[in-house]
Order: structure tokens, then C-alpha cells, then sequence
């Protein structure tokens, strides 16, 4: 059993606090969700329950974690730069129980996982392996542990949905405690028995959380009606006090003018005035205090706005994409043969597949083949951000396309939209979470206007709370959009027609393997 008590965590460099007073046991059979917008400070808690020295560098803070001696398995959402420099072989060998086990217990790990054996031994180095294999690699790792509780950080990052649905299985089922973030609405739908919510309100000023014993869909559902009920229950108070607020003006002023009116000669008259006015003064008071007992108009951490560009539209006709190459290679390996993709008017495709079969590297390809042409406008959001977001770049600098002061102030707007700070305005983009870079990108979308989408995993840095406002932007976008995607809302809300990337190619794919 894993206890916290009372803590809270405080930002070393401008002293604002991110959690107070948290507190959670954490038993066994007990899979909780932490959910919350970027920058919440999620991954910092799980942090510093697995190592305080993980984050001691950035933030400070009290309270008691007990771990009681339990062995923790701590998936990190990314791996360092030493982890990827490193080859897999090396990458196991750091790991004493490696040499342990046998061939037999390394091969029912790699199943269980859908790898090889033999990747186990591999040269290869970790920085080269694609984002789902990576996480992989770091699942494989945990698993030689034999852990009493996971603590498991975007485990549903970049893998492909078979392994996706093999992780909701593995969480369902295992007996130890499961504490993990995840922006993935139908992995949570599925395992969490218990929502943990972390919320900075009042312009990221105050922070607060809920915890609740219930499944995501429960929560989300229940948040949603008490929500609704209390924003009513408010503007009913401030209704009713607004009226009688008027009728107290009309009784107050009809005082002040006999008050003033009285005449000196009648002495009983203005005594009698004078009480009336005590009586008056005594119901402002009175009011006074109803209204600070008012239920709270919701302040909550709602869901981005954002709007595409309604002129971005293709033509029915209109041929977007006719795309063959005879092979697909990484380096010398060649991926996937015979590769044909037709686009024709306002499509919206998804290019799915397992982890490495280079739907990556084929998403560049068409990338760089569309974004030259001048009869359209195509605008490409890649998997790695820092691709096109340079690490110096502000927000502002990134959005800014004349400097002028006209445009800064409305991009200040917009960048405040999307729930960003004043002073996150002018941060740095390397100190920027990979939900705010996702977020400049889609604002570089709506500012620009482009009429052809590429996106390689467009939802998987958005909190799942903002999950539903993105697939409905993309899903009345009038333009083609090529995407490349595991989040099976996505797949079935957003998109038209579906492919899987083999090595044979790209194979029409039905939405019946996303229905979960």
C-alpha cells in the first residue's frame, strides 16, 4: 500500500503552487487515471512519488509519501539523452535481473509485448527505435522487475493499437496498483476505476483537485451535470438578488427624499424617518452577507477554444495527392514496397500500422512532396515538434509572421484562448510542455489557413478533456487532411477512410477494428 498525505508542491522558480493538500492511498486492484491540462503538474507527482530526486531540481516540497517498501515500476514519458545514445543490448545489461531470467521468461515478456527475442541482444541503438517500440522497450524492463506497483507516464504514446489494447488488458488484470497519465480517452474509458484531477484555476493562479472513486466516463458525465447545477443555481442567486437589490433602491431613495423633506417643525416625523432609515441601512447589510454566501459561478480549466479557418476548403475534385514510391526505406532497411495514396477533394485520411513499419518516415515523404506546391496550401505538423518549433522561439515569435503590434496583441489573444499566461507567452519553447507546443501548432493552423492537413498523431498531447474540442475542429475542417493516428475517437470521429501501412504497402482498412 502506497500512502500520500497532505502534500504539496511548489515551484522553485516563481513560487507557484501546483498541488496542496493532497492526499491518496493507493491499494491494490486500485488503476487511477491523473488527468488535467499540461503543466499541471502530473508528471511531477509521479516524479516525485517514484524519486524525489527526479524533480528536487525545479520544485520543492512537504507532506509524507510512504511506499512502505514497495517496488516501483516507473515508465518514464521520455527516455534521456544517455538512454538513447545507448544500444538495446546495452540498454538491458544495466538492468541486474536481465541476466537472470531465462530465454524462456525473456520470451514470454517479449510476447506478451509483440516484440522479438532477439531485439533483446540488439545493436541497434534506442534513440533510432520508434516511439511506440520505445515505450516497448521501457514496459519490458518494468516487466523483468516484477513490480508491486506501476507508475506509468503516457505508456499510450506513439504505440500502435494492437498494443494499445494489449496495455488495457495488462491494467485491467494485474493485481498491483496502477497509478498512470494517459491523453488517451478510451484507454482511460476502459481501465481507470479512480480519477485523480488536477486543475490550476483562477489564470493558473490557484490550484485544485478531485478525487473520485469512478470510472472516467462516470466522472466525466458527473463533473459535467454538477458543473451545469451549479452555474445555475448562481446565475438563479445573482437573478433573484439583482431584483431585490432594485426593490431595496426604490424603498432607500423614497427614505432619503422624506428624509430630506421632512420639515423641521415635525419633530415625530423625523424621529420616525430616522428609524426608517436605521432598518435601511440594517437590510444593506444584510444583503451584503447573502451575497458573499453565493454559490460560486464554476471557475474550471474548460477545454481550449480554438476555430479553423472556415476559407479553408478543397473542391470535391480537386486531386490533392497522387503519391507511389517503389520502396520506403530507413537508412538501408526497406520498410514497406509498392506504396500507392490517392487524395482527391476534402478527404480526411488516417495511416495506421504497427510500431517501426516507417508510417512516420512515409508521412515526410508526402509531406515534402505537398508542401512545395503552389495550388495549394499545405501545412505539416510533425511528430516531433522541435522539427519546425525552434528551442528559442516564444510562442509569439513562432506566431508572429510581420512583427507588427496590431498582430502580437492579436496573437496574445489567441494564445490566451488557449488557456496560456502571460508570462508563458514569453517563455522559451524549449521550457514549454508537449501539450503547449501542440497547441502553437494548431494555432499556426488557424492562423495561416492552409487548405491540406498533414498531421502525424495530431491528439496525443492533448489533455482527454480536450480531447472531444479537437476532434470536432478537425471533423467539420472543409480541407484534406493526411494524418497519421492510433486514437481510435480520432479514427472514428474525424476520419473518412482508414490504411494500414505493411510491409506490402498501404491496405484500405475498415473502422470496425476501432468501434472499441
Amino acid at each position: 500500500m502506497i500512502q500520500i498525505k497532505n502534500l504539496t508542491i511548489t515551484h522553485r522558480k516563481d513560487l507557484r503552487i501546483i498541488l496542496k493538500d493532497f492526499s491518496l492511498v493507493l491499494g491494490r486492484g486500485d488503476k487511477v487515471a491523473l488527468i488535467g491540462e499540461e503543466g499541471n503538474g502530473k508528471s511531477t507527482l509521479l516524479k516525485l512519488l517514484y524519486d524525489p530526486s527526479l524533480a528536487e531540481d525545479y520544485v520543492e516540497y512537504t507532506g509524507e509519501i510512504r511506499t512502505n517498501g514497495a517496488r516501483i515500476g516507473y515508465l518514464a514519458q521520455e527516455l534521456t539523452k544517455e538512454q538513447k545514445s545507448k544500444s538495446i543490448y546495452s540498454y538491458f545489461a544495466g538492468n541486474e535481473l536481465f541476466f537472470s531470467l531465462t530465454p524462456k521468461e525473456l520470451g514470454r515478456i517479449a510476447g506478451k509485448l509483440g516484440i522479438s527475442t532477439e531485439l533483446f541482444y540488439s545493436e541497434q541503438t534506442v534513440g533510432s527505435l520508434s516511439g511506440g517500440e520505445k515505450v516497448k522497450l521501457q514496459l519490458a524492463a518494468i516487466l523483468m522487475e516484477e513490480p508491486d506497483a506501476l507508475f506509468l507516464d503516457e505508456p499510450s504514446n506513439d504505440v500502435d493499437i494492437r498494443m494499445l489494447e494489449w496495455l488495457e488488458q495488462f491494467i485491467r488484470e494485474t493485481d498491483v496498483p496502477v497509478l498512470f497519465i494517459s491523453h488517451d480517452e478510451t484507454l482511460l474509458e476502459q481501465t481507470a476505476n479512480k480519477i485523480v484531477h488536477l486543475e490550476q484555476i483562477k489564470r493558473k493562479t490557484e490550484c485544485r483537485h478531485t478525487v473520485a472513486a469512478m470510472d472516467y466516463r462516470t466522472y466525466v458525465k458527473k463533473r459535467s451535470e454538477g458543473l451545469k447545477r451549479q452555474e445555475q443555481n448562481a446565475r438563479k442567486e445573482r437573478s433573484e438578488y439583482e431584483k431585490q437589490q432594485e426593490r431595496f433602491r426604490r424603498i432607500q431613495q423614497k427614505v432619503e427624499h422624506q428624509q430630506n423633506a421632512v420639515s423641521r417643525q415635525d419633530p415625530h416625523g423625523g424621529r420616525l424617518l430616522k428609524k426608517k432609515m436605521h432598518a435601511v441601512r440594517s437590510m444593506e447589510r444584510r444583503f451584503q452577507k447573502e451575497a458573499e454566501a453565493f454559490t460560486e459561478i464554476p471557475d474550471t480549466e474548460d477545454a481550449m477554444f480554438i476555430r479553423l479557418s472556415e476559407s479553408a476548403a478543397i473542391p470535391n475534385g480537386k486531386r490533392v495527392l497522387d503519391f507511389y514510391r517503389r520502396e520506403l526505406k530507413a537508412g538501408e532497411r526497406v520498410l514497406a514496397r509498392e506504396i500507392r495514396l490517392a487524395a482527391e477533394g476534402p478527404e480526411h485520411i488516417c495511416i495506421t500500422g504497427k510500431n517501426g513499419v516507417g508510417k512516420t518516415a512515409l508521412l515526410k515523404e508526402i509531406a515534402a512532396e505537398l508542401l512545395p506546391r503552389r495550388d495549394i496550401r499545405a501545412f505539416y505538423m510533425p511528430q516531433n515538434y522541435e522539427d519546425i518549433l525552434k528551442p528559442g522561439d516564444t510562442p509569439v515569435d513562432f506566431l508572429s509572421e510581420s512583427g507588427g503590434r496590431e498582430e502580437i496583441s492579436r496573437i496574445r489573444t489567441y494564445l490566451g484562448s488557449m488557456k496560456y499566461t502571460a508570462d508563458e507567452m514569453s517563455h522559451p519553447a524549449a521550457e514549454l510542455s508537449g501539450g503547449q507546443k501542440a497547441k502553437l501548432l494548431l494555432l499556426k493552423i488557424s492562423l495561416l489557413g492552409p487548405d491540406v492537413l498533414i498531421l502525424d498523431e495530431p491528439t496525443r498531447n492533448f489533455s482527454p478533456l480536450s480531447g472531444p474540442v479537437i476532434r470536432r475542429m478537425f471533423a467539420g475542417y472543409r480541407g484534406a487532411v493526411i494524418s497519421i493516428s492510433h486514437d481510435r475517437k480520432y479514427i472514428r470521429e474525424v476520419c473518412t477512410v482508414v490504411y494500414t501501412l505493411t510491409e506490402k504497402g498501404l491496405e484500405r482498412t475498415g473502422f470496425d477494428n476501432f468501434m472499441k
